[in-house]
């Protein structure tokens, strides 16, 4: 039974969601040839200010300016 996880910053609407998960059950049934009915999906959605890279928050970086250039 394949589990696959998948985290994205929040903020899609469900259709988008949906989409994801109809495609990747696809892809993973394709890849590995198991039957669509064993095939778990799990979306997690983090809020913008609980993800962080270079110690900046996406929150933070879709608030900032862009740099002059």
């Amino acid at each position: 039974m394949p589990l696959v996880e998948i985290t994205l910053v929040e903020g899609r609407p469900p259709e988008r969601l949906r989409s994801l998960i109809s495609k990747v059950t696809a892809a993973v049934n394709e890849a590995v040839d198991a039957p669509v009915e064993s095939i778990r999906v799990v979306v997690r959605e983090v809020p913008a200010t609980h993800w962080a890279a270079g110690d900046v928050t996406i929150a933070e970086r879709r608030n900032s300016p862009e740099p002059p250039g």
